[in-house]
């Protein structure tokens, strides 16, 4: 036994003074026990060579199998640290624009209400969106245009089929892949100049109260009512102003909740949530693909006005758009007194 650790400890440092990989050194170390196992098999019981080596053939086949288990565990281990790195992206940089950006948003600084310094304040802003589907998917390929600096996405589901009939962000090769590495891949490769943090978990209570406090604004686009209301009551305590958009079949509605500012909260709006089937998820009464397209491109349109300042926002008011007889109206909100999300006086 000691002679193989002698010769294992001298491959291992001619290796390194060799300045071999530590791949190619493990590999000569298991050309070394292979070797010694295949030695301890076929030799005769009693050969010297058996002898000098030391064990048993059980022994080193233990000796084996322990090193298997070692090297599965290292394994295991690795691929959940390149998940949690593949999640816990650092927040983009702030500084000022880079001559490649300035030609990249020469669009936006033509802009009166926008320009340089309503640029700068895009780069640095951060925008969380809840949901990498029908509403998140526009939203985020336009925030991800814009510059917006840092994108959070927060979704624990996959791409299946069935959603690339409005979810543009997504494409028939990433079927299977988590959504929010699938926006990831598509914003990046629309702007490489923002950062995009995906969160692939189901947000519940605890999540929202450790992500929500590391953004400026918050993107609803989910179709789950339990969700929205966690969404709302979590931004109206950190202050955070949201901006929520929900479609159905032809319609589709958005607006900004921001009590902060005097504004009402979303609760404010629908106090209770509908009884069950009242209220039907687009996979239960189904949407025409397009609409997602026109209100996620508002949600954007929204999210770049409330970090630029640009314009009038929808605080205190809701755009409802009908699709089907290609029809808007606006209609007035009012903070509810007794709201126990927003405590509306």
């Amino acid at each position: 036994m000691g002679l193989v650790l002698g010769i294992a400890l001298v491959l291992w440092s001619v290796g390194m003074l060799l300045r071999l990989s530590r791949q190619l050194r493990w590999g000569m170390i298991a050309g070394l026990y292979l070797a010694v196992l295949i030695v301890q098999i076929v030799m005769p019981e009693g050969h010297a060579l058996r002898h000098a080596i030391g064990g048993t053939p059980e022994g080193w086949a233990a000796l084996g199998v322990f090193g298997l288990l070692v090297l599965a565990y290292r394994g295991v281990l690795g691929a959940l640290k390149r998940r949690v790195a593949r999640e816990v992206v650092p927040m983009a940089p702030k500084g000022p624009l880079k001559p490649v950006e300035l030609d990249r948003y020469a669009r936006h600084i033509m802009l009166r209400e926008i320009g340089g310094p309503g640029q700068r304040k895009l780069k640095d802003a951060r925008v969380l969106v809840i949901g990498a589907g029908g509403l998140g998917s526009p939203a985020l390929l336009y925030l991800g245009a814009a510059g917006v600096g840092t994108i959070g996405i927060v979704d624990d589901d996959y791409v299946d089929l069935s959603n690339l009939q409005r979810q543009v962000i997504h494409t028939d090769t990433r079927l299977g892949m988590p959504k929010v590495f699938s926006a990831q891949k598509a914003i990046l490769a629309q702007n490489p100049f923002v950062t995009v943090r995906p969160y692939r978990r189901r947000l519940d209570e605890a999540t929202a109260e450790a992500l929500f406090p590391d953004y400026d604004l918050i993107l609803d686009g989910t179709d789950n009512l339990e969700t929205r209301y966690l969404v709302n009551r979590m931004a109206a305590r950190l202050g955070k102003p949201l901006i929520a958009g929900a479609i159905t079949q032809w319609e589709g509605q958005i607006s900004l909740y921001d009590p902060a500012h005097g504004t009402p909260c979303y609760r404010c709006i629908f106090p209770e949530a509908p009884a069950p089937g009242l209220a039907p998820t687009c996979a239960e009464a189904g949407v025409i693909g397009a609409l997602p397209g026109v209100i996620g491109a508002m949600m954007a349109v929204e999210a770049i006005k409330t970090v630029t300042g640009a314009g009038e926002g929808l605080g205190g008011r809701m755009l409802i758009y009908d699709a089907l007889y290609g029809e808007s109206r606006m209609i007035a909100l009012h903070p509810r007194s007794g709201c126990p999300d927003c405590g509306a006086a």
